[in-house]
Parts: structure tokens; C-alpha cells; sequence
């Protein structure tokens, strides 16, 4: 089965979905037992994935299955999928992410409920899809893919204000998508590739790359729909609103999986590929990444409603991980990987206590609540746990990769590095200040709201969603090396071709950049 491993995972989703759209509309109980079974199934052949993953290869793996789909243009689309280091842990995430959404949604969601869970199904497909293809067209179909039905989902079972954050988060994404498809396009059509293949294309750029003022513009192109799928400052504006006004299951996705696609896309595709083009842009996009870090905690410190407050904070972290990055060091990659799963889990987790609590009470507005540790103990604690986490409480999650962050900012040969890392580490204090201070309104204090006194604690359905997201909170925080040795290989290797492929266009097209300096400074920090 190892061969057709990485597809099964890929299209169980699918498969679910058809069943659910066979399935009588009014059997809602039929429909989620469907959905959630799917996603338990996708989550078991990912254990399977976990132990049968070589840590040790840098290499693609699960990669044989390898079928001609079309020619267009002279050009072949082949159906082709494999996993690394960096893709691995990101589709672990998302296959513990799917059982997560559907259990959250369970009495959450009570119109449309067949074409609610018809989408998160195609939805999940999409994601695991753009992670694992290995085509250029595969992985272009798998973006788009990914668009349509959170479109929906934020549009249809959103807020007050869900057509405007639907168009919203739907044009910005699509501006960045078309930027990317002419890259793409540019990319494969020059007479020395002619190939989709995204493993070919890579090496092929490594050792005879592109001229470096074309490597700024496609770099660019990249760059932009990456950015603001991050979302990065100044691209961000689409998600607060998308976050607040999509349902639960929505915004655990966003912040679990969908904004990974953006820092994925950077150091899979846009580094890889433009490798003179990162040089260059390095101080430019560390320097929006530390605007990020501390703008999103400052307006999150300001938010009186509490899932706003958690969407900005998700502007501040993601900053983090574009430092880690651009940093270009082997503990700042290997902490913005891991950080991107630990974001995807802490501020996921905060999403659904956030809308355990909207389910009992209607409102997210802190002021609305006060003293609910008194009522809601077990709530307390989960949410206590979790929110330290997104603080980066030493011995849970977050610590682990803003520690690696930080350290590989501070030890990279950049300019000013050190400088970036000191005032990044504010952004950590910030977040302290954010986080303690509304736990502390909405948890502590007498209960001064008669709604509040008789709220319901969590059943044991919340219990098990929520310590599904816990174990790894805690696991990745006091034993880390269990994921970081599956990426470390990988990195390192991602982090040799992009010097190489710097050290390339300066033999080759010999453009006298003043950064000229950094490459060879890096590449005696790493001897």
C-alpha cells in the first residue's frame, strides 16, 4: 500500500464527500457520522505515514506513483505526488485538523448541514493536496481548489458580515493566485525546462539559473500571493474579517492549515526557485515580518472581542515565522516549520474554545463575560493551558519554535540580525500582555452577567476535540525532537540549494550585488 499511500489519504475525502451527497438531506446524524469517519480513516493512514516516513532522506518519498494526466502546450501534466520533511509535518497537521472541525461543528451547524460538511470534505482534499503535489498544474489545481469552499463556508454559515469577509478574503487570494499562475507559466516554459515537474524544475534553477532581474520579478510574483495568503503585513487586511465572521470550523482551518500555505509556498516554491531573488529581498521582507510581529500584538491588545483579538494575534505570529525563514539558518527554518504547526494547534484550539463559549452565549465581546472560572472550571483550564501555549510558555509548544526562531535570527549573517531578533522578542512580550489580560477579564472577577451563572461546562464531545489538539501542545513542547528530526535532514538540504543557487547566478550572470558577502559568510558559519 506504500505506493498508493500519500493518494489514499488524498482522495478519502473525497470519497466521504460523495457518500455525504448521496446521503438524505434530512439524516443530519447520518451525514456527520459520515464526515467525521472519513476524517478518523484519513487520520489513522496518517499514522501509518508517520512510521513509515525515512526522517534520515532529504529526498522525495511516497513518490512512485506517477500517471500522465494531459499534454498542453507541448507540455506534460503528470499526476504526481510525494512528501519531504517540510511537507510531512504540515499534512500531519492537517489530517489531525479534520476529525477537530467535525467534531466542533456537530451541534454548531444546523442549516444546510449536508453541503456544510460536503465542503469541508472537498476542503480537506484541497489542502493535503496542495502540500503533496509534485507537478506545477497538480499543485496550481489544489490551490484554487482550496479557495472555493472556504468561500462558501465563510459566505453561507458566516456572521453579520459574511458576504463582505467572503469577497474579501475571495478577491485578495485570487489577485495573488493570478500573479502566481503567470510565474508558473513563465517558469515552465522556458526552453531549458519544459516541464511542470516541481523536483526537476528546482534543480534544473539550482544549477543554471535564471537571470537575476528575472529572478526578482517571478521571486515577486511569488512573493505577493504567498504574502498574502500568510497573510503578511501590509497584505493582512482579509483576515481578521474572514476570521471572525466564518464559523468555528472555518477559522480553525484558516489558522490551522490555510495560512501555512502562504509560508509552505515561500520555502518550498519562491526560495527554491529564485534563490538570488531571497538575497536580495532578505532585509525588505524581515523588516515587514518584525512590523507584523509587532503591529498584530499591539492591535490585538486593543480588540474588546475575543476571537478578533485571536485572529490578529495569528498576524504576529506568522511574522515570527517569516523571520525564521529569511533568516536563512538551520534553527531559524527548522523553528518556523515547527512554528507553523504549533500556531496551526495553539491558536486553532483557542478558535474552538472561543466558539465553545459563542455556543452557550451568542457574544464574544470580553466585557460580556467575567468570573466564568467559577462556573465552567474544566473550560478554564483548557483554555489556560492553550493560551499559554500561544504565549510560548517554556514546556509547551510555542516556546520551542519562537526559541529556534529567535536563536537562528540572532546567529544569521544578515545585517542588523541581531537587532531583528532583539525586537522580535518583544512581540513575545507583548503576546504575554494580550493574552494574560483578557484571560484574566473573561475567567477571574466576580460574575457580574446573570447569563453567565449557569453556563454548561464542556461535554464530553468538546473534551475529546480539544485534548486531541492538547497532547501535541504539551508532546511538542516537552519532547520536540520527535518532529523536528523528520524536518531537520530536509532543511538543511532546502537551505544548500538556495546558497548554491546564489553562488550560481553570481558565477553565471555575475550582477555585483552588495550581498555578495552574506552567502559565503553563511556558508563558513554552517562549516
Amino acid at each position: 500500500m506504500e505506493n498508493w499511500l500519500l493518494t489514499i489519504i488524498l482522495f478519502i475525502p473525497l470519497a466521504g464527500a460523495l457518500f455525504v451527497l448521496l446521503s438524505p438531506s434530512e439524516s443530519h446524524g447520518l451525514i456527520r457520522r459520515i464526515s467525521l469517519w472519513t476524517m478518523v480513516a484519513d487520520l489513522v493512514l496518517g499514522i501509518v505515514l508517520f512510521f513509515q516516513f525515512d526522517p534520515t532522506l532529504y529526498e522525495m518519498q511516497f513518490t512512485e506513483l506517477k500517471v500522465r494526466w494531459f499534454d498542453i502546450g507541448g507540455l506534460t501534466v503528470n499526476y504526481s505526488v510525494g512528501i519531504d520533511g517540510i511537507s510531512f509535518l504540515l499534512v500531519e497537521l492537517t489530517l489531525l485538523i479534520g476529525p477537530v472541525v467535525i467534531l466542533s461543528s456537530w451541534s454548531a451547524i444546523q442549516e444546510r448541514v449536508k453541503e456544510y460538511h460536503i465542503l469541508l470534505l472537498i476542503l480537506q482534499t484541497g489542502m493535503i493536496g496542495a502540500f503533496v503535489a509534485l507537478d506545477f498544474f497538480l499543485f496550481y489545481v489544489f490551490w484554487e481548489l482550496m479557495l472555493i469552499p472556504m468561500y462558501f463556508l465563510i459566505g453561507v454559515w458566516g456572521g453579520a458580515r459574511k458576504i463582505y469577509a467572503a469577497i474579501k478574503f475571495f478577491l485578495f487570494t485570487m489577485a495573488g493566485s493570478v500573479l502566481m499562475l503567470v510565474a508558473i507559466v513563465y517558469v515552465v516554459i522556458q526552453p531549458e525546462l519544459r516541464t511542470f515537474d516541481i523536483v526537476a524544475i528546482t534543480n534544473s534553477l539550482t544549477d543554471h539559473p535564471l537571470r537575476p532581474d528575472l529572478q526578482i520579478l517571478l521571486f515577486a510574483a511569488f512573493a505577493v500571493a504567498f504574502a498574502i495568503k500568510v497573510p503578511m503585513f501590509p497584505f493582512h487586511t482579509w483576515l481578521p474579517d474572514a476570521h471572525v465572521e466564518a464559523p468555528t470550523a472555518g477559522s480553525v482551518i484558516l489558522a490551522g492549515v490555510l495560512l501555512k500555505m502562504g509560508t509552505y509556498g515561500f520555502i518550498r516554491f519562491a526560495m527554491p526557485l529564485f534563490p538570488y531573488a531571497v538575497f536580495e529581498s532578505m532585509m525588505v521582507v524581515m523588516v515587514l515580518a518584525l512590523i507584523g510581529i509587532i503591529y498584530g500584538a499591539l492591535v490585538s491588545m486593543m480588540q474588546d472581542d475575543v476571537k478578533k483579538l485571536v485572529a490578529y494575534s495569528s498576524v504576529s505570529h506568522l511574522g515570527f515565522v517569516m523571520l525564521g525563514l529569511f533568516a536563512l539558518t538551520s534553527a531559524g527554518v527548522q523553528g518556523a516549520l515547527i512554528q507553523m504547526v504549533n500556531h496551526g494547534l495553539s491558536t486553532g484550539a483557542l478558535f474552538l474554545l472561543v466558539g465553545v463559549l459563542y455556543e452557550r452565549r451568542h457574544t464574544r465581546l470580553i466585557a460580556e463575560f467575567g468570573g466564568l472560572s467559577k462556573v465552567m472550571p474544566l473550560y478554564a483550564v483548557f483554555f489556560m493551558i492553550v493560551m499559554l501555549s500561544s504565549v510560548g510558555l517554556p514546556g509547551l509548544n510555542g516556546f520551542v519554535g519562537e526559541f529556534l526562531i529567535l536563536i537562528g535570527t540572532y546567529t544569521s549573517v544578515i545585517p542588523y540580525a541581531k537587532y531583528y531578533a532583539v525586537i522580535a522578542a518583544t512581540g513575545v512580550i507583548f503576546a504575554a500582555c494580550y493574552m494574560l489580560w483578557m484571560f484574566q477579564r473573561v475567567m477571574f472577577g466576580p460574575i457580574k452577567n446573570e447569563k453567565n451563572k449557569n453556563l454548561p461546562d464542556l461535554n464530553t464531545r468538546e473534551i475529546v476535540y480539544l485534548t486531541m489538539i492538547l497532547v501535541f501542545i504539551v508532546w511538542i513542547g516537552v519532547y520536540p525532537k520527535t518532529f523536528l528530526d523528520r524536518s531537520q535532514v530536509t532543511i538543511d538540504h532546502t537551505i544548500s540549494l538556495i546558497e548554491k543557487g546564489h553562488q550560481q547566478t553570481l558565477a553565471q550572470w555575475n550582477p555585483g550585488t552588495a550581498q555578495e558577502g552574506i552567502l559565503f559568510a553563511l556558508k563558513g558559519q554552517r562549516q
